[in-house]
């Protein structure tokens, strides 16, 4: 890549930014990187188990990140779920890091949800072909205000959510197979992570689905809440 000799650029580039809680300033969006299958329960109601060996990663764009409090269905799916996720967000780069390196590089942590076109993903998992559509698309991610690092004690934490009222999801982050240190290690070996780079670290069970109108309530234990209605 040729290196930048001017700072214009043939039309302004752009920046999405997310509210930090107690913060006027904004944290700018990187690359998103998502983990599957990163609780056993989950694994299996998908038909599938914890790979130990290493954690598998798939990724959004960054317009799939949204703090609003509505969130329009989206269109070309009949099978829309929610998976409610611990969210991390990076400060400083690192590449081929150690877990135990991991910790010095995070900015913050939120409550996410994964939204995800289930229909399009099966047919994309039978047909052998990429199911990044089924994942990435406008508002996929909602995700509550940034908490600092230094403000969350995250050695475990009950992770939730419910679906009008009614829970749908309910587990521990210490289920986890792979924690936030060694997930952070993993991805840092196949790719070198950027302050603004995120990580959607999986979901329990419980994912299910969710129609225009549904009020979805998401909450970590010292971490936050996050609300929106599907419209």
């Amino acid at each position: 890549m040729a290196e930048l000799k001017s700072t214009t650029f043939t039309f302004p580039p752009r920046v999405k930014g997310l509210k930090i809680q107690g913060c006027e300033d904004l944290f700018p969006v990187g690359k998103i990187y998502c983990v599957g299958k990163n609780y056993e329960d989950h694994a299996k109601e998908m038909g599938g188990s914890v790979d130990r060996d290493q954690p598998f990663f798939f990724s959004k764009p960054p317009q799939a990140m949204t703090q609003a409090p509505s969130i329009p269905f989206p269109a070309l799916t009949q099978d829309l779920h929610h998976e409610v996720e611990l969210v991390v967000f990076l400060k400083s780069p690192c590449s081929n890091i150690e877990p135990k390196q991991a910790s010095q590089h995070i900015f913050g942590y939120a409550v996410g949800v994964d939204l995800t076109k289930r229909d399009l993903q099966a047919i994309a998992k039978k047909d052998r072909k990429p199911w990044d559509l089924s994942k990435g698309f406008d508002n996929s991610a909602p995700i509550s205000n940034i908490l600092k690092n230094e403000e969350v004690v995250l050695k475990d934490g009950d992770i939730s959510l419910s679906v009008n009222g009614q829970e749908k999801q309910a587990s521990n982050i210490t289920h986890m197979a792979w924690g936030v240190d060694e997930i952070i290690s993993w991805l840092s070996k196949f790719i070198s992570l950027h302050p603004g780079d995120i990580i959607f670290t999986g979901t329990p069970a419980g994912v299910g689905a969710l129609k225009r109108g549904d009020h979805v309530d998401a909450s970590i234990q010292s971490v936050g809440d996050l609300s929106f209605k599907l419209v």
